[in-house]
């Protein structure tokens, strides 16, 4: 469970039934990623996965917590450009208030801000990603080498999700997005998950603080 979770495994026929019972999810969603096909859900729905067109940074920001909030089994977070303290803070006491949850950050390079490199520094306080709860590895931070991908920028639960987009302004800012259902928060979380496995672990305090900063 912990290989499949984490996209180091793919499971068979034998375990797709069991697996669709615990996440009460379809086969054919909760299996995508894997079969090849994890595109295949959002290009056939087009905008019909958009719940709401986010245009204010501050609805977007508020967004985003509350996908925070409202997690209990999964949280995927992608991006290393965060730096909003109430959503920063709100991943924290998610992360120390639910000691099931399995969350999964993925770096693209090193972070923006100070403000993100000491929130990771605080995720490794609350936990220890060497650490297994019930034979399950529940924290996971890993950076993908900003030349191997193009940087993405989400946040998902098991039941929501927020895009971030760039701003009109440039595209150094991100101020307004889009929520989403939950048919594409699937594909989202399998595609963070495997990003996270295929990424290099950044899961010590002093490999945190060895990260280069660009802006405090």
């Amino acid at each position: 469970m912990s290989a499949w979770e984490s996209g180091r495994r793919r499971k068979g026929k034998r375990n797709r039934a069991g697996l669709c019972q615990l996440y009460r999810e379809r086969p054919e969603v909760l299996f995508a990623h894997q079969d090849g096909a994890a595109t295949s859900v959002l290009e056939t729905s087009g905008t019909a996965v958009v719940v709401k067109v986010l245009t204010r940074w501050t609805d977007l920001v508020e967004s985003m917590v509350d996908v925070v909030a409202g997690v209990r089994e999964q949280l995927v977070v992608t991006g290393s450009r965060s730096r909003e303290k109430a959503y920063l803070a709100a991943i924290e006491t998610a992360v120390a208030q639910h000691p099931d949850l399995v969350h999964y950050r993925v770096l693209y390079g090193s972070p923006r801000h100070r403000a993100l490199a000491d929130h990771l520094a605080r995720l490794l306080e609350l936990r220890d990603p060497a650490a297994r709860r019930n034979g399950i590895k529940t924290l996971h931070l890993g950076m993908v080498a900003p030349t191997e991908a193009l940087e993405r920028f989400f946040v998902a639960s098991e039941t929501a999700a927020v895009v971030p987009l760039p701003s009109f302004h440039g595209a150094e800012g991100f101020d307004c997005g889009v929520s989403l259902s939950r048919e594409a928060v699937v594909g989202l979380v399998h595609h963070g998950r495997e990003a996270c496995a295929s990424a290099r672990p950044v899961e010590t305090i002093e490999a945190v603080r060895a990260l280069p900063v660009r802006h405090n």
